[in-house]
């Protein structure tokens, strides 16, 4: 499964009224602390691959960790990529897995995030520490609706008053190791 998603910055409070205006329903708020990590074998940073720990809460359940690795970017007109992702039970045995595995953590990550659905797309409200305001828009699909699923996001970009040509395909580790050098 792909996850297709645009991403661009925006001011938070002018789209919650657009959300609004389009019937956009909130579903949840996430507080969310992800923790990166290279490989021993290869640099994530020069394949483009991520495998991240995420610890999250929610304002309607308990506290969750979640390991992801996501693949490189698959194409040029979003952030298109492979991703896998699964609940950890223990996220301190996780840690201890994959260091003993050489796995060593490179970064934080640290967001706070306003989910919305509409049209079949998620669309997130990300404040992030140390970066500012981002809008995501998202959806899985197989390889053969990627491109649909794209336009779709494209033209709900484009409801919201938003341009898609102001996609940032960078993801937030990469903004933040930016702004550190």
């Amino acid at each position: 499964m792909y996850e297709v998603e645009l991403k661009l910055r925006a001011d938070h409070e002018d789209l919650r009224e657009k959300l609004g205006e389009l019937g956009a329903d909130h579903v949840d708020s996430r507080t969310q602390n992800d923790t990166y990590y290279n490989a021993p074998h290869r640099d994530f940073a020069e394949t483009d691959e991520a495998l991240r720990i995420r610890h999250e809460t929610t304002e309607h359940s308990e506290a969750v960790a979640k390991i992801t690795y996501k693949g490189p970017l698959v194409e040029a007109e979003s952030k298109t990529r492979e991703e896998h992702e699964t609940v950890v039970v223990d996220e301190e045995a996780l840690s201890g897995i994959l260091s003993g595995l050489g796995f060593e953590p490179a970064a934080r990550v640290e967001k706070e995030r306003e989910f919305y659905e509409l049209d079949g797309y998620t669309i997130s409200l990300d404040s992030v520490s140390g970066l500012g305001e981002y809008i995501e828009i998202e959806q899985e699909a197989t390889e053969d609706d990627i491109e649909a699923v794209r336009e779709g996001a494209v033209d709900l970009l484009s409801e919201l008053s938003l341009d898609s040509s102001e996609q940032i395909r960078t993801s937030y580790l990469g903004l933040l190791l930016e702004n550190d050098m």
